[in-house]
């Protein structure tokens, strides 16, 4: 019987995106240079319609206009940019409307093939219109007519970007502003999905036909030395494969090579689309009927079916001259072309942990 008064975890908390915290603070430096007044906290609107109110760290004025400052609170999210000072510079310009300029800590585009233009900060087109919204809304509230120069900065930024995607994407010199709702939803994969998508349309609009998406950095160091891949075609997937079939529908590419543990190759032979032990396990009883299918005898099959790990499993099938890693990938090969455009090439590679092939499928020479 469940015992009803046993302590139940407390819910995870959201936290507000890097473009919240961008509009917060260029809201209160705008603020404080039409009006004289100088906020500890500002409430903002976020896209859906929610108001929050965001604590400031300053609001001061500067030699260039006013600038003012928050910690990015990104709730239980395990985010990079959780406690990071954010802040943003307002300068009065006399023409209408917004410009944008990429601070201290903020990236700015230098590769095609994203929703910016080669040249723009990597401030994103929500963040953008979240602080042309409040800001013209100020504007007509204080009779000003002209318009606002806005700088994002993200102290210690740059040093933070190199944990993102952001290099390969081809965001240099910092962060990405980014969100779509301003909510950071706890251990959320849309950050992470986003930057699959944004790998792949960047690889295909620069012209690398040729991609492999990878669970990890001993698969990316396999696809290299297989392939002498730059690291633009290199896509880290983690344990995302369905974010990189499902949008190969929309953004053919020639060929991809899929790559992982022997394990994690597995799950995708059995069908499933996120890798990730939440989400699915490997299935040793179905290792042992596709070790059947290719030669293994009960004896074997039983072992299968006992073994503590795949690798493990793996192991007894080598040593009984089983080809249970071709038969894997085969599966995995299988079931990729399925999701995949049939103009898509796909073949799939599993590694053992010292990153060496195990199994492959497809048209690897």
């Amino acid at each position: 019987m469940r015992d009803e008064t046993a302590e139940q975890p407390a819910p995870l908390r959201s936290g507000l995106t890097t473009g919240s915290c961008a509009t917060a603070t260029s809201l209160a430096a705008a603020r404080l240079l039409l009006s004289g007044v100088s906020n500890d906290a500002v409430a903002i609107t976020l896209p859906k319609g929610k108001v929050v109110t965001m604590r400031l760290e300053f609001c001061r004025l500067s030699e260039q206009g006013a600038e003012a400052g928050t910690i990015k609170d990104a709730g239980d999210d395990p985010d990079v940019t959780h406690g990071a000072l954010l802040y943003s510079q307002v300068s009065l310009r006399p023409q209408p409307g917004i410009g944008f300029v990429a601070g201290q800590g903020v990236g700015t585009v230098t590769r095609p093939g994203l929703v910016l233009a080669v040249g723009e900060p990597a401030i994103n087109p929500v963040p953008r219109k979240m602080i042309t919204d409040h800001l013209l809304l100020l504007a007509a509230e204080l009779g000003y007519h002209g318009g606002f120069t806005v700088t994002v900065n993200v102290q210690d930024g740059a040093a933070l970007a190199l944990k993102t995607m952001n290099p390969r994407l081809g965001i240099l010199g910092g962060l990405s502003i980014l969100g779509t709702s301003g909510i950071v939803r706890p251990f959320s994969c849309a950050a992470y999905i986003a930057s699959i998508h944004q790998g792949i349309d960047v690889a295909k609009t620069n012209g690398y036909l040729h991609i492999a998406a990878c669970t990890g950095n001993a698969s990316e160091d396999t696809m290299r030395r297989v392939y002498n891949l730059p690291e633009i075609a290199l896509i880290e997937m983690g344990d995302f494969v369905g974010a990189v079939l499902k949008h190969l529908r929309k953004v053919p590419v020639d060929k991809l090579s899929l790559c992982g543990g022997f394990g994690k190759i597995s799950k995708l032979a059995a069908g499933h689309m996120d890798l990730h032990s939440r989400h699915s396990s490997i299935d040793l009883p179905q290792l042992a009927e596709w070790a059947a299918a290719i030669g293994a005898d009960s004896a074997l099959q039983e072992a299968i079916r006992q073994a503590n790990t795949s690798q493990q499993a793996l192991a007894m099938a080598s040593a009984e001259g089983i080809a249970l890693g071709d038969a894997v990938c085969q599966h995995a090969l299988d079931f990729a072309r399925s999701v995949v455009p049939a103009q898509v090439q796909v073949e799939v590679f599993a590694i053992d942990r010292q990153g060496e092939i195990v199994g492959h499928a497809g048209a690897f020479e």
